[in-house]
């Protein structure tokens, strides 16, 4: 995990750089920085938009009694993607407009999801040994 966060913090800065000095080659310096200012003003606005959205489904899951696993899941992509689209750049740019699209957020959220899930049902079988499976009943010692 560390080589993994290694490698992703040392790499993406460099993919970056090398676009922005690319765009800054044709465009120029002023327009790459209000292209950079742009895509993030443009992704705030639409992450509030569908944070807001998201909110409201958990808030309408939990007042129905629903737990809003899937929504929370899509509030947490929803806040990487909102790091990811205030951070200069156009590189992460695109993966933070990507979640915005909800069914593609949705599809992604549903995924993680059931990954967490089928490891913790694998990490508890394997770490609680044996299974045994029977039946247990009491019986009046008394009436023997």
């Amino acid at each position: 995990m560390f080589k993994l966060l290694f490698i992703l913090f040392l790499t993406i800065p460099l993919i970056e750089i090398v676009i922005l000095i690319e765009i800054g080659k044709v465009f120029g310096a002023a327009y790459t920085i209000i292209l950079v200012i742009g895509t993030a003003a443009l992704g705030a606005a639409l992450l509030r938009h569908q944070g807001l959205s998201t909110l409201a489904k958990v808030q309408m899951n939990m007042d129905q009694g629903n737990l809003p696993a899937t929504e929370l899941v899509e509030g947490l992509i929803l806040l990487i993607a909102g790091a990811l689209l205030l951070t200069p750049g156009f590189f992460t740019d695109v993966f933070g407009f990507l979640v915005l699209i909800p069914s593609l957020r949705h599809l992604l959220a549903r995924t993680l999801l059931k990954n967490f899930i089928q490891t913790r049902i694998n990490i508890q079988q394997t770490s609680s040994g044996n299974i045994i499976e029977g039946e247990h009943w009491e019986s009046d010692s008394n009436s023997s």
